[in-house]
């Protein structure tokens, strides 16, 4: 069975979709109107913006949505997956390319919760740490330990990499304990908030109402969803999923080991970037992974 997964924030690169766009009259189509949707042109900062102008999460999270489903839809009657996921943003994509979400309102979506997650890490100072070769119960531990800040799990990446989300002094001390407690690496990330925390809750607040007023109809397979790595093809169940997404962990390691069991062999991968197809073959070794 075919799995297609699309990748989440970090994938972006400068020249991301250049090449799609100078190659393809189908692809400049998609891209053009995206910036039409957006009322910008997001193709010239994707194409020519500095590291840092992709960086701000206005721009790379609707760079990357548009990236991925113009690849999703130039696969045309050759996209056919018997299921789908995203990473986190990725899961909006997912959404699209599944018919779950039209192009115009999954680009709207991201662009609003991108603008909401801004704000929500302007408000509370607040980071993120990746956490290397600890068991993902050990990690809950010492979060859960920490009473008088917020630190929790974000990020359930793949067997002994996991992603911790909270303020800044909440991350801080939860590295010094996890190091203590033979993380081989717990290391602060380059980012400009706590993304998948409570900490995003105003973001949560103002995207709900975004997403409620959406129309969502049913995908053409099952969408293994980040809050429950379990598959969805019902609406308002997807809904609900997609808007505690904001304040919840990203199950991804649940997620490529629910997908496998449920009968994925081959997974495709979506989008700028090969992450997930290197985090995929550490969940599920016996799989094949690649890009589209």
């Amino acid at each position: 069975m075919k799995a297609y997964v699309f990748p989440g924030q970090g994938s972006q690169f400068k020249g991301m979709g250049k090449e799609l766009y100078e190659s393809s009259a189908q692809a400049k189509e998609i891209f053009e109107k995206g910036n039409a949707v957006l009322g910008f042109r997001l193709t010239d900062i994707m194409f020519d913006g500095t590291d840092e102008d992709l960086k701000q999460t206005k721009v790379t999270q609707p760079a990357i949505f548009l990236h991925s489903v113009v690849l999703a839809f130039l696969q045309g009657e050759n996209f056919k997956p018997d299921m789908v996921a995203g990473h986190s943003l990725g899961e909006f994509s997912a959404l699209t390319a599944a018919g779950a979400i039209s192009f115009e309102d999954g680009l709207k979506l991201v662009f609003q919760r991108a603008m909401a997650m801004q704000k929500a890490c302007e408000a509370t100072p607040s980071t993120m740490a990746a956490v290397l070769a600890l068991d993902d119960a050990k990690v809950e531990e010492i979060c859960a330990s920490i009473k008088d800040d917020i630190v929790v799990p974000a990020n359930y990446n793949c067997p002994g990499q996991l992603v911790i989300s909270g303020t800044i002094t909440g991350v801080t001390k939860a590295c010094e304990l996890l190091k203590a407690a033979g993380a081989k690496r717990a290391l602060i990330l380059p980012v400009g908030g706590a993304f998948h925390s409570p900490l995003m809750e105003p973001a949560r607040v103002e995207l709900s109402k975004a997403i409620e007023s959406t129309t969502f109809n049913k995908p053409v397979c099952p969408v293994y969803q980040n809050v429950n790595a379990s598959p969805e093809t019902e609406s308002e169940a997807i809904k609900r999923n997609l808007i505690a997404q904001l304040t919840a962990p990203v199950r991804w390691t649940q997620t490529i080991q629910r997908m496998t069991a449920d009968g994925a062999t081959q997974y495709y991968e979506v989008g700028p970037g090969k992450v997930l197809q290197g985090l995929v073959k550490k969940i599920s070794p016996a799989v094949e992974a690649m890009s589209v």
